[in-house]
């Protein structure tokens, strides 16, 4: 009897976890499913670049995936039970189908969060998906020249918006709203590179702008400010899927996984989460943060955990942290702030189009490890030996 493993979500970590999973378990033993409502891997960490005009490589799941043993499910994720063990989807046509499962891998990701303030959903425009970018892309190619544009939010996602855009459409007004200062959490180095580049670009900035409200011609701040926007883009932050907090899984209040080292659920070992989806402690018991560089490693993480338990092998031990922070800032420019584990910005950084190739190198890695899930590793398959109880313990044997 097979033990059957479902992993919700196909972006990086949910694509990473499905083929390194493969990779490490003998086809005859498992039976691994993969369920993305879309056909294609979706680059989230490139959405500014799709926004400005930009296209990208297209890569199917069904080339990506091909001879590796997964199955793809093209569905929508409408429900989960993790009691009974079953994940509902719905595919297009609108037919429900519900999953078993033994192990299931979590790994809905986040959307975007407009934090409450009004006019947001009405009005701003959003890169966390696909979708919202392609939105934005339209919109951007019809302004006229000397039309205003505010990206709201100073985080890393902001930055890169906001120069992508001054960048690729010089005629515009840009400008950046930040409820801080501007790169204050990078070093000394960093932040001034970060001005220069927002200098030389004409990027108007908007520091300790708290934005409280949203209309579809400007942006009101926290003092009662208001800043034109033909466009405003919103990049305060990422919202998880909400199916997780209709479940009985331990969860924060905002509706993150709690997991362990390993990246299982506390209360229900059967589940792994990872990405965005899970509250994991890196180091120094320091929260994660939403991010590609803390997905990946959390997928592989999970994945040699999940093959470890099933084979009776040693649970992996790696310790989760953080080397750099690597932000586009266009096309021709870049910033890599190195960073402690724990995710504090130390004096050294690479700038300029130095950093700019390191970033591309960087993303183009993440792609690829995404695309080539059958490639990178010299571990053998291994045997799953089964108890008679699907929930029975499990011992490794020989491949």
């Amino acid at each position: 009897m097979q033990h059957r493993i479902v992993v919700l979500g196909a972006g990086y970590t949910g694509a990473t976890a499905a083929g390194r999973l493969a990779k490490r378990l003998h086809r005859e033993d498992v039976a691994i499913t993969l369920v993305n409502a879309e056909p294609d891997f979706v680059e989230r960490v490139r959405m500014h670049q799709l926004a400005t005009g930009q296209d990208l490589t297209p890569r199917p799941f069904s080339e990506m995936f091909a001879g590796t043993g997964v199955t793809l499910k093209l569905a929508q994720v409408t429900g989960v039970d993790v009691d009974g063990r079953t994940v509902t989807v719905t595919d297009a046509q609108g037919t429900e189908e519900p999953l078993a499962y033994d192990t299931l891998v979590y790994a809905l990701g986040s959307g975007w969060n407009d934090q409450g303030v009004p006019g947001t959903a009405e009005h701003a425009y959003e890169i966390a998906s696909r979708p919202g970018a392609l939105r934005l892309r339209e919109r951007l190619a019809r302004l006229e020249a000397g039309q205003p544009v505010v990206v709201v939010g100073g985080g890393l996602t902001g930055l890169e918006a906001a120069t992508e855009i001054a960048e690729a459409r010089p005629d515009l007004d840009v400008a950046l709203a930040a409820r801080d200062g501007l790169g204050d959490w990078l070093s000394p180095k960093g932040r001034r590179h970060l001005r220069k580049v927002f200098d030389r670009l004409g990027i108007t900035v908007h520091e300790h702008a708290a934005v409280t409200a949203v209309e579809a011609d400007h942006v009101t701040t926290a003092e009662g400010g208001r800043i034109p926007a033909a466009v405003t883009v919103w990049t305060t932050g990422f919202a998880v899927h909400p199916i997780a907090r209709a479940t009985t899984l331990e969860v924060t209040d905002t509706g993150r996984i709690m997991v362990d080292r390993t990246m299982r659920s506390v209360s229900h070992p059967d589940v792994y989460a990872v990405g965005d989806a899970a509250l994991a402690l890196g180091a120094g018991d320091k929260p994660l943060r939403m991010s590609c560089a803390s997905g990946v490693p959390m997928a592989w993480q999970a994945a040699d955990a999940i093959a470890a338990r099933l084979t009776g092998g040693k649970l992996p031990n790696v310790p989760l942290r953080y080397f750099n922070q690597c932000i586009s800032l266009g096309r021709r420019e870049g910033l890599i702030q190195y960073v402690t584990a724990d995710d504090r910005a130390v004096r050294a950084a690479l700038t300029g189009r130095f950093a700019a190739v390191y970033k591309e190198l960087i993303c183009k890695g993440a792609a690829w490890g995404v695309a080539h899930p059958a490639a990178g590793t010299l571990a053998r398959r291994r045997r799953v030996v089964q108890a008679p109880a699907r929930t029975g313990s499990l011992v490794r044997e020989s491949a």
